[in-house]
């Protein structure tokens, strides 16, 4: 049987001298901390600490965020990708000022749009000391080799019991830095493959450890197919006055080239190159092609890159920009 109390304290030890120096970690402001984490769905942390100091100094306030203009904020959040996650996190913002400050209560918090249970439980505790424990993925990896546990994680009554096995263990007194510390772990000792087992603080509470199977944990369902779509990009440019302008069209905020098929009669002049791109399972493969066109299709203007009256240019096209600046 696992010995919690001496879980939580060899957890707790090990996070106090190892965790490591995250700027959302020198903070108790719910609304810093509230960015951190959405920031970090789906996002290395390595990745995310720039474009959080960027953010911040931009939006050092919920209210500045709650005002500002979207194509600015889609100017700041260029590049971490999930654009979703921006314009959600601007509705909330709006609804915290509407509400006169940040809420306090897991629920309230829950509320707020684009904030799920592990976002609202890691808010929670960090900020207000809520005692609700989080459940990400790196703790459900944590978990299943505590208990040596080969349920499949996908499945819903198994991340409904890796919930309540996480509740029974937190530590109600210090919520924060156990929530973090089981977080941190997952990220830096109880890795997806070669888990550093010999480094682990709790590895004399860990049943996998004991029966060797920690390579071979957490179980998970069969992955989605890799879906592969090629598709063509124009490259429509005039010079007008010594300015280059490009063919694009504003989609969700952001300037994008169109396909092929979007410029009736263009016509190719040049084969430029291509590069990849991914969203979730969906593989991208993107021709670039220079071309002239006849006919501007509906919904399309002439863009000046570099001056894209107030939008910002979506990856995929910064990625065909690119293209033109290789030897």
């Amino acid at each position: 049987m696992l010995d919690v109390a001496g879980f939580r304290r060899a957890l707790l030890r090990w996070y106090e001298r190892q965790k490591r120096d995250l700027p959302w970690r020198r903070t108790d402001d719910p609304y810093r901390i509230w960015v951190s984490e959405i920031m970090l769905q789906q996002t290395r942390v390595a990745a995310v600490i720039p474009y959080y100091e960027r953010f911040l100094e931009r939006f050092p306030k919920v209210e500045d965020l709650a005002e500002a203009p979207e194509a600015e904020l889609l100017r700041a959040w260029a590049g971490l990708g999930y654009y979703s996650r921006a314009r959600n996190l601007q509705k909330a913002a709006r609804e915290i000022v509407s509400q006169g400050g940040f809420p306090r209560e897991y629920e309230a918090i829950r509320a707020l749009p684009g904030i799920g249970d592990y976002t609202a439980a890691a808010v929670g505790s960090i900020a207000f000391g809520l005692p609700v424990a989080v459940l990400d993925g790196n703790v459900m990896r944590v978990l299943a080799r505590i208990d040596n546990d080969a349920a499949d994680i996908q499945a819903p009554v198994t991340r409904g019991r890796l919930r309540e096995r996480a509740q029974e263990l937190l530590s109600v007194r210090h919520p924060a830095a156990f929530n973090q510390a089981m977080m941190e772990l997952g990220a830096t000792i109880c890795l997806p493959k070669n888990p550093q087992c010999l480094l682990c603080p709790v590895n004399g509470n860990c049943r996998a450890a004991a029966a060797g199977t920690a390579n071979q944990l957490p179980v998970k369902g069969r992955k989605a197919a890799i879906q592969r779509v090629s598709r063509t990009l124009l490259w429509v440019e005039r010079v007008e006055e010594g300015v280059h302008q490009v063919l694009a069209r504003l989609v969700k905020g952001f300037w994008e080239l169109p396909d092929a098929e979007a410029v009736v009669n263009a016509e190719w002049t040049q084969r430029v190159g291509h590069f990849s791109h991914a969203i979730m399972n969906t593989v991208y493969r993107f021709e670039v092609v220079r071309a002239s066109a006849f006919l501007m299709p509906e919904g399309y203007e002439w863009v000046t890159l570099g001056r894209q009256v107030g939008s910002p240019l979506s990856t995929v096209t910064r990625k065909a920009q690119r293209l033109f600046s290789r030897p």
